[in-house]
């Protein structure tokens, strides 16, 4: 039963991988900070898949403490998962030559291992504190040794990235936890790879894909964030169109009359939407649409929903204010009908791609 269990949760794991692979791999011809967690998933994809291979091995087998196959897993994990800073713009040689610079240490101690195992140093098998005491000093335990402390240097490593990467403002907050949860992960690991459990190893697999899976999908949101938002056109006049009629002829027609309808009384009733309690209900009855009409209307013109939609109006009109010289400090933002200063920078962010402050030093640049 465990044996499935192991293989179902290697072989899902794999499949994530190589879909995270081909992700990342697609998004790094474009932008080459993509490139290292291409690189990075693409190697867990290999491992995962060869893991599940021999799953049936590490199911049936009793590896004992510290046994030479867990300790080089869990150095590769430490390192691949604690490179993540690698990835940003800068060219592909460079990352690649601060990653070997960085694996050094990895790449001598498996060096000395294998020549060791070459000269006939044989495995040891351990399987209590008093068998590591007798053999403590023996070659393999020591080489043994000497990678856990490798590996306790690179978890170290990744507790640290939070504290240096706070240093600089664009660093998203959700990769702070991210970094975390991923150090608690590899200390988990630890504790496996130290004493061999399966079914601890099975969660150490599905959290581990489950933290990629996350990473993966919030950069991507990242992304999304940057691409172009909808533009709000001006409507001069109501269309004089029956939308009953125009939805029986043409469904897309008629979500557009609807939006140019909302959008021509968003444009006539400026006060309404700058009182911060303004929302959904109150645009439904003030346009006289249900909100399944609203929203259908909003979402055909490219908008998540109607309150992004309201926002882009509340967006529009702080760029507006900040052009007149009307906000000195967080707090005048509220007057835009944003209901606190947080709501105002998330808002801007998600419509600009940029922070406030970061758009007024951009205009206080272009004014010296």
């Amino acid at each position: 039963m465990m044996e499935r269990t192991l293989f179902m949760a290697l072989g899902a794991s794999a499949v994530a991988h190589f879909v995270l692979t081909c992700v990342m791999g697609l998004f790094a011809r474009h932008r080459v900070q993509y490139l290292c967690l291409a690189w990075v998933n693409g190697i867990f994809f290999v491992v995962t898949l060869v893991a599940a291979c021999f799953s049936h091995t590490i199911a049936t087998g009793e590896p004992g403490i510290l046994h030479p196959g867990m300790m080089i897993a869990l150095l590769g994990a430490c390192y691949l998962q604690s490179i993540y800073p690698l990835s940003i713009p800068m060219p592909g040689f460079l990352q690649w030559e601060r990653m070997w610079r960085y694996a050094r240490p990895i790449l001598l101690l498996l060096a000395i291992y294998v020549g060791a195992a070459l000269l006939g140093s044989r495995i040891v098998y351990i399987y209590s504190a008093s068998d590591l005491m007798k053999n403590i000093l023996s070659s393999d335990i020591l080489m043994r040794l000497c990678a856990l402390g490798l590996s306790v240097y690179y978890i170290v490593n990744i507790f640290l990235l939070p504290r240096r990467m706070a240093r600089h403002a664009n660093v998203p907050r959700y990769l702070l936890g991210y970094c975390v949860a991923m150090g608690l992960s590899v200390v988990f690991y630890t504790f496996v790879a130290i004493f061999y459990d399966l079914r601890l190893l099975v969660t150490y697999v599905v959290l581990f894909t489950v933290l990629n899976l996350y990473l993966t999908f919030r950069t991507l949101e990242t992304l999304a964030l940057q691409l172009p938002r909808p533009v709000i056109r001006e409507v001069s006049e109501e269309q004089e169109v029956k939308a009953k009629e125009q939805e029986d002829e043409d469904f897309n027609e008629a979500n557009l009359h609807r939006f140019h309808q909302i959008n021509l009384w968003m444009q006539h009733h400026k006060e309404e939407w700058r009182d911060s309690s303004f929302g959904r209900d109150r645009l439904c009855q003030g346009v006289g649409l249900n909100r399944h009409l609203v929203l259908q209307s909003v979402r055909s013109q490219g908008f998540n929903n109607v309150h992004d939609y309201i926002s882009s109006f509340r967006v529009a009109e702080l760029k507006r204010m900040i052009a007149r010289g009307e906000v000195s400090n967080m707090n005048d933002t509220l007057a835009a009908g944003f209901g606190t200063a947080q709501t105002a920078r998330s808002c801007f962010l998600k419509a600009e791609g940029i922070t406030i402050d970061e758009y007024l030093a951009q205009r206080n640049a272009t004014a010296d």
